[in-house]
Parts: structure tokens; C-alpha cells; sequence
């Protein structure tokens, strides 16, 4: 407050202004041009406060500070740092600099009222040492505390201990600003130590703290930037000013050799007592601070924390495995266990924990009263799980269950009513089958869920496939129907492709042609075709295409069974938007949030109809939406379970609709006790006991069939099969691609002919009657070979390979109209003399029989 007005006084006359104690942070030498800080600001430590604070894991801290402008000035860079790590700060504790001792005896007794026990103390050290003295007085300053110091108390009070102020501070942590031992320093000390004690031989504190140590760097650094302006031209230019003014300040006039010494003070840089001593924008740079903790009758250095580095152990840049730690620490009552910086009020012995009283749904919380003591017990699903969580808690937690009722003992609200008691402070927390919610967690904290999340929607189930006529449709979808016909017919065009040039049994009119290849491609679908093939890419297409076929027949069968003599049992209704369209009811439960999603997705408010138990859910149901009743119910995971436990052959669950994040325990906004019970219910899940705690109140699983959103499908799909038809579509591919290069080059000089100069129709035309011309040089032996069988004669005798690749029954056509189409060197051939002469030559029995 002094420096504030020198300051201005300096800025006014032109003159710099260097103070080696004015800390706080509200003298920004922005202010004035002309005001040097030789000294820390004081919101350079704030970084260092926070990380140590994050560093043994507590999760709120409260500032104790004087109540003036040094104390305040600290504060909000403080808040902002704590903030900024994650650490709360719930309460502010402000004191005056002239409060007596019962006042401060007040203010920590507040304190102790509080949950918090770390303690951050900013002010000046004769008001630290009175609260310190009484805070020792009323206990404060044992097991379970944690005070820390700013670095204007630890410079104070460690420089030089008084065992009578270290005794009233045993466990504090405190930081102050490093100073590097040299020999310039230790030569210091010893000729300042000796200078001292010959001025004052009755002292005996002849040390000198930190901020004699800036003074004397200070002194030096105006003495070199004196030099270096200049020692002459010290005057002062007068301010004009009328005779008539009642103050001496108004007559002050500017320096004329300031400016000068302004600049030489900013360039001035040296090796200080203090380490590095130069000025940037008029501020010393914020330097090394030390960790420190009061034990005994001295301090012992924790470690310290660098602007660039954070904490560490040491300051050896080569030991790089002592970042982010320090020592350990002795801790107000001589421990060295961390204290977790908090405690249950010592004026509120438990936690005062609320449930909802509720009529349906007991299997999670009941509130039951006994007639005869009229004691209240509260039990439930929820219940035994917070039991088991605060179990698994490392320290000891007790509390209470007040139910949330009216004097009359009705229900005193509804869910959100009771969650914002919390935010009221009403209750310590809630526990129950209370849903995480945005808008809930807007007043109050939510620990991790410990039950599935999700809202379901519940719908009868009925069977009625083996009561379709069109039942034998329903094995195979229509993408997969589709594709199997095009894939039949696609099949049977490659072979009329690859065999009508070779084969008779493809060959006639066209009709026929058309119907002996369509007819040979789903023959084979119960394997009764009759064509023989002769071509061997035909052969290796129908190979393919027979297994192709084995397969979608003998699932098609398996589907088609199953749907005919097991029982399917199908939701009635699986799609939300078929409700809001035909207007049915809906039901939901009483009180629960779900009310607004449902009118959210526009479902009409007489459309709701509300429930309180899975009995009266049931028999909503049963009434049906046209009687009173309901189509559907929505409700949460958890819901859904405990009635598909009791109704499980009868209704079924469609997957989750909407996403939430299930039950959890409600605190108030920023409360400790948060992560603790977060980590306790992860603890606790994880293991067999939640488990036991399921099946205790809800039954094991094995009692009832599990019902399950994804009711059991034998339909079959295009998915299961694509692989299947893309080899033997790649197979047919393959062959055609080959059979055409085939065709081309054996054909090529009866295509040469044609003329090159003729229309592109033309010479299309000439390709296509090439194409389905009889491929003459096999035409003779395939007609052979037809006769040969027709005589008796064994294919295989001849060497012709079986004639169907799926079928060992083979019949040709007698119909002679079906090889009409003959090329002119076949109409040379006389039918009936081959036909003789096939009788009257020897068979191949005869002529081994005569060679032998």
C-alpha cells in the first residue's frame, strides 16, 4: 500500500522506483513506466502451490489470507492455477490484519466445520504466527491436516527458525524462492554476519532472509545503472503550478537525469547474490522455488519446482528420473501417510444420505417401517451395493438413510425434487435408482454408473409363421431369392454358350435351345438333368455350380424346417415410429424421465399411460391398446430386466432406443468424496460380489429363458452366400472369356472373309451365324458316339467321358427334328447307312476275340 503511492510519486516526477519487498501482484509494473519490482511477484508461486497440491492428490484446498491488499492480490491467480489442475476451491477464509485472537479462533473453527483440510496461508508473518499458535490450541495442527505457506512466511519464519514458532508448525509445507550456494554468497554472509553483531552485540538473530539478499542486489544494480547514466544533471525541472495550492506534492517537478537512469536500470545485468539479475519489462524473472517441510527445530527440503520442469527431486538436469517427484513428507502429527484432504465435519457425525420412497420396482430400494419400534429400514438392490462400495473404501465412512417422504409419510417428490436436495444441502448425497442425466448433473455430481445403461422398449411376443401359407418364402430373403434366379439363369446361358456348338442336346430351334438350357440350369437344383455335357469348361462351370447348389438347397431345407416345427416367437411390434403412426398406447414408469423422451420422439400426451409396478405393467398389457391398455412400455435397462425376470415368456425387449448412462449415486457439485466412491464402484463390479448382490434380489438368469432383444432368426440372407456365388460366377466368367479367344482364333479364317468395308451390322450378323453354326469338327464324332451308345456299345469302351458331370443317368433325344441344323459336309452322310454300318462292323468284344 506504501509502495503504491511512492510509486505513483516516482511516475509523476520521472523517477524510478525499486522496491525489493512489494510482492503483490496488483503493482504490475505496467502500471507505471518507472516502478522496478526487485522482488517476486507474488502470482510466480501459484504454479508451484497447485503442482504441489496435484501432487499428493487432493482434491480441494482452501486459502487463508489477510484481508488487505497483499493478501488479495494473490487470490485469483491462485484460483485460476488450483482450477487449472483440477483442485476445487469451495471457501475462501479472509482475516484482518488487526483480528484478535478470538476472532481467529472463530474463523478456524468455521474451518473445522468444513470438509476440506488443506489449508493454503498467504499473509504477513506476525498474523501467521497467531494463527498457527491457535490453531495448534484447538487441534488443528494434527493427523489429517495439511497447511501450506506462501513464500513470504517461509522466508520469514525458516530463515532463522524460533523454536517457538517451528514448535506450533510441525508437519506445514512451505516453498520460498532457491538460492544457489556460491563462495560470493557464503563471503556475504559472514561479512555481513560480523558487520551485525559489532552494530548490535546484544542480538543474537544475525541472519539475513531473503529479501535482505534482493535488497543488496538492488542496491548494486542502481549503483551500476547510476554509473553508467551518469552523476550529474541531478536536478529537478519545477511544475508550474499556481502559488494558491495547499500541497508540496503539486509543486513536485520531473527529474532531469530519470529518463537516463530509467533506461540504464533495464539494461543493467549481472551475477547477483540471488543468482541471474537482470529486469524484463521491469520485473525480475520468475525463478527456482524450493520445497520445504517444517520437522524438529529446522526445515528439510522436499525438492523443487522450475518453470520449465514442474517438480523434481533434484536439480541435476542429467537426473531425469526425478521429475514430478519429491520426498516424502511428515505431515502435521508426526506421519508420513498422506493425508486425503478431507474429513466428515466434526459437528455432523454422518452423512446424511437420501432415498426415494417408491410403491413398484421395491427390488431396487424399499423404505419399510416396523410397526412395533416404528424404526425405519431401507433395503434394496442400490442399497447393498453403496453398502459394498463404501466397504471397499481405504478409510471409514459412516452414514445414515433418511427417507425422502412428507410428515404424513408420502413421497415427498419426484426424482429431480430429490436430487436437487443435494444441491440445497439437504442431504450429504442420494442413494437409489437414480438415472444420470444432463440436466441433473447441471446442481450435482454423479459418480460412475454401476448398472447397464439404455432405455428399451418392452412388446409382446407372438408366433405366427407356421400359420402363413407363404411360409416356404420366408427362409431365403428377397435380395437372396433374386440373386439365385439370375445367378440359374445367368448359368444356363453359359453352358447353352460353351456347349451348342458341340453338344445335340443343345442344339434345334431356338425355342429349344432356349428351353434345354434353361431346363439343364434348374434341373440341377434336384440334380434330374438329362442334357449330357461334353465341353470341359462346361464341365467345370456345372461342377462349380452343382456344389454352389448343394449348399442353398440343403440350408434352404434346414431353414425351412426349423420354421415349420420349432416355435418362433416374434415381437408384436419392432419399430417405434409404427406406434406414433397408428396411434397406439404407450406405458412408462411413474416419475421416470422417460415421459419426455417419449414426447420428444411425438408421442402425444393422451397417449401415455403411466405404471408403478411390473404388475400393473402387465396388466396394461394384457388389456391392449384398444381397451385401456397398452402396445408397449419404455423403460430403462435395468427395469426391463427385473420384468422380463418375471414375465419372460410372454414379452421380449427391442434394443436400446435411446443411449443413458445408468444408475449412479448422486453428491453435491465438486464433492471429494466423488472419485473415491467412482474407484470403490469400479472395485466392486469388477469382482464376483456385485454378482451376488444381482442374484440375491433379482434371481439367477437360469430360473426363466433369457429374453433378448435379438429375437432368433433362421432366415437366410444374401450375406451368407455371396462368396459362394462370386466364385462360381467368376468360374463362368472365366469360361466364356476363354471359350471366345478359343472360338476366334479356330474360326478366324471364316471370319476373314467377310468384308472389312461392310457395315459394322454386317459383319456382326456374320460373327453371330459363325457362332451358332455346328461346330464341324467334332460334329461327326459327336454323332458316332450318339449312335455308338444307341447300339449298346459302352461310352467308356470309346473313351467318351461320362455324360453329365452331376448324373450318372443319361438319355438322349430321339426326336430326329432336333438335329435339323447340319452343316453341308453332314448332309453328305446318309443316316440309315451309318446307322448299317455301325451294325454290320465288328464291335470291339469281336475283334480281340478274332485277333486272339
Amino acid at each position: 500500500m506504501q509502495a503504491n503511492l511512492v510509486i505513483e510519486l516516482g511516475e509523476k516526477a520521472q523517477v524510478p522506483i525499486i522496491s525489493f519487498s512489494a510482492s503483490s501482484p496488483s503493482l504490475a509494473s505496467i502500471r507505471s513506466p518507472y516502478f522496478f519490482r526487485a522482488t517476486n511477484n507474488d502470482s510466480a508461486q501459484v504454479h508451484a502451490i497447485s503442482a504441489l497440491v496435484q501432487s499428493f492428490g487432493w482434491r480441494e484446498a482452501v486459502p487463508i489470507y489477510i484481508d488487505n491488499e497483499y493478501g488479495e492480490g494473490i487470490i485469483p491467480y491462485l484460483t485460476d492455477a488450483l482450477q487449472a489442475v483440477d483442485v476445487r476451491v469451495p471457501y475462501r477464509s479472509v482475516i484482518s490484519p488487526s483480528a484478535t485472537d478470538d476472532q481467529i479462533v472463530a474463523e478456524l473453527y468455521k474451518l473445522m466445520t468444513m470438509q476440506t483440510r488443506v489449508f493454503i496461508v498467504h499473509m504477513f508473518p506476525s498474523l501467521g504466527a497467531r494463527l498457527f499458535a491457535k490453531a495448534k490450541e484447538i487441534e488443528m495442527m494434527s493427523e489429517g491436516y495439511v497447511w501450506i505457506m506462501t513464500d513470504g512466511l517461509t522466508a520469514e519464519f525458516l530463515s532463522s527458525p524460533n523454536p517457538s514458532v517451528t514448535d506450533t508448525m510441525q508437519g506445514v509445507l512451505g516453498i520460498k524462492p532457491y538460492v544457489p550456494r556460491t563462495k560470493e554468497l557464503e563471503n556475504f554472509r559472514a561479512r555481513w554476519k560480523r558487520k551485525f553483531l559489532q552494530d548490535n552485540p546484544n542480538s543474537i538473530d544475525a541472519e539475513l532472509n531473503i529479501y535482505g539478499l534482493w535488497a543488496y542486489d538492488a542496491t548494486k544494480a542502481l549503483a551500476m545503472a547510476v554509473e553508467k547514466a551518469g552523476a550529474t544533471n541531478f536536478g529537478f525541472q519545477k511544475a508550474n503550478v499556481a502559488s494558491s495550492s495547499s500541497t508540496d506534492l503539486a509543486t513536485l517537478g520531473t527529474s532531469l537525469n530519470g529518463p537516463n537512469l530509467l533506461q540504464a536500470l533495464s539494461n543493467t545485468s549481472f551475477k547477483g547474490l540471488t543468482g541471474d539479475y537482470h529486469f524484463v519489462d521491469r520485473q525480475l524473472q520468475p525463478p527456482t522455488f524450493k520445497i520445504v517441510n517444517v520437522n524438529g527445530n529446522g526445515v528439510r527440503g522436499l525438492g523443487f519446482w522450475k518453470p520449465a520442469r514442474g517438480l523434481v527431486k533434484r536439480l541435476d538436469p542429467a537426473n531425469s528420473t526425478s521429475l514430478s517427484r519429491i520426498s516424502n513428507a511428515i505431515f502435521p502429527g508426526d506421519t508420513s501417510l498422506v493425508p486425503k484432504g478431507w474429513e466428515i465435519p466434526t459437528n455432523e457425525k454422518k452423512l446424511k444420505i437420501g432415498v426415494p420412497l417408491k410403491d413398484g420396482f421395491t427390488e431396487f430400494v424399499a423404505v419399510t417401517t416396523d410397526p412395533i419400534s416404528n424404526a425405519t429400514k431401507v433395503t434394496g438392490y442400490c442399497i447393498d451395493v453403496f453398502d459394498a462400495v463404501v466397504k471397499a473404501l481405504p478409510y471409514a465412512l459412516p452414514y445414515e438413510y433418511i427417507p425422502y417422504v412428507n410428515p404424513d409419510g408420502k413421497p415427498a417428490g419426484n426424482y429431480n425434487d430429490l436430487a436437487y436436495q443435494v444441491h440445497l444441502k439437504k442431504f450429504d448425497a442420494v442413494v437409489g435408482d437414480m438415472t444420470i442425466v444432463y440436466n441433473r448433473s447441471l446442481y450435482i455430481d454423479f459418480t460412475l454408473p454401476y448398472t447397464e445403461s439404455g432405455v428399451n422398449m418392452i412388446v409382446p411376443i407372438a408366433d405366427n409363421n407356421s400359420k402363413n401359407a407363404w411360409v416356404f418364402m420366408k427362409p431365403l430373403t428377397w435380395d437372396l431369392w433374386v440373386s439365385t434366379f439370375v445367378l440359374f439363369v445367368f448359368i444356363g446361358f453359359v453352358v447353352w454358350v460353351l456347349e451348342h456348338r458341340v453338344n445335340e442336346d443343345f442344339r434345334g430351334s431356338a425355342s429349344n435351345q432356349a428351353g434345354a438350357s434353361f431346363w439343364f440350369s434348374f434341373s440341377t437344383m434336384v440334380f434330374a438333368q438329362r442334357e449330357r455335357v461334353v465341353s470341359n469348361l462346361a464341365r467345370a462351370v456345372v461342377i462349380i455350380w452343382c456344389f454352389v447348389v448343394l449348399v442353398v438347397t440343403q440350408s434352404y431345407t434346414a431353414s425351412l424346417s426349423s420354421l415349420l416345427t420349432v416355435q418362433q416367437l416374434q415381437p408384436t411390434v419392432t419399430d417405434v415410429h409404427d406406434l406414433i403412426m397408428k396411434g397406439e398406447y404407450v406405458g412408462y414408469l411413474k416419475g421416470s424421465f422417460v415421459r419426455e423422451i417419449l414426447l420428444g420422439l411425438g408421442f402425444h400426451k393422451s397417449k401415455l399411460r403411466v405404471y408403478d409396478s411390473p404388475e400393473e405393467c402387465h396388466e396394461l398389457f394384457s388389456k391392449g391398446s384398444g381397451n385401456g391398455g397398452i402396445a408397449a412400455a419404455f423403460d430403462e435397462v435395468p427395469y426391463t430386466k427385473l420384468f422380463l425376470l418375471k414375465y419372460c415368456s410372454q414379452y421380449t425387449m427391442i434394443d436400446p432406443t435411446f443411449q443413458t448412462a445408468g444408475f449412479g449415486f448422486v453428491f453435491p457439485k465438486g464433492s471429494s468424496l466423488v472419485p473415491d466412491i467412482s474407484k470403490a464402484i469400479l472395485n466392486v463390479t469388477e469382482g464376483d460380489q456385485m454378482k451376488q448382490i444381482e442374484d440375491a434380489w433379482f434371481g439367477k438368469r437360469g430360473s426363466c429363458p433369457e429374453s433378448s432383444s435379438s429375437v432368433s432368426s433362421n432366415i437366410l440372407s444374401l450375406k451368407s452366400f455371396w462368396g459362394l456365388f462370386l466364385i462360381a460366377g467368376l468360374a463362368a466368367f472365366l469360361a466364356l472369356i476363354i471359350f471366345f479367344v478359343m472360338f476366334v482364333s479356330r474360326e478366324r479364317r471364316e471370319l476373314r472373309h467377310s468384308d472389312p468395308t461392310a457395315p459394322i451390322w454386317d459383319r456382326t450378323k456374320t460373327f453371330f451365324r459363325v457362332f451358332i453354326q455346328r461346330d464341324s469338327s467334332t460334329s461327326l464324332n459327336s454323332r458316332q458316339m450318339e449312335l455308338t451308345d444307341r447300339n449298346g456299345i459302352s461310352l467308356h469302351t470309346i473313351g467318351v467321358p461320362s455324360p453329365s458331370a452331376c448324373s450318372i443317368h443319361t438319355q438322349f433325344p430321339e426326336d430326329p427334328s432336333s438335329t435339323d441344323s447340319q452343316t453341308p459336309q453332314e448332309e453328305a452322310i446318309n443316316i440309315d447307312q451309318l446307322t448299317n454300318q455301325n451294325q454290320e462292323r465288328p464291335t470291339a468284344l469281336e475283334i480281340d476275340h478274332e485277333n486272339n
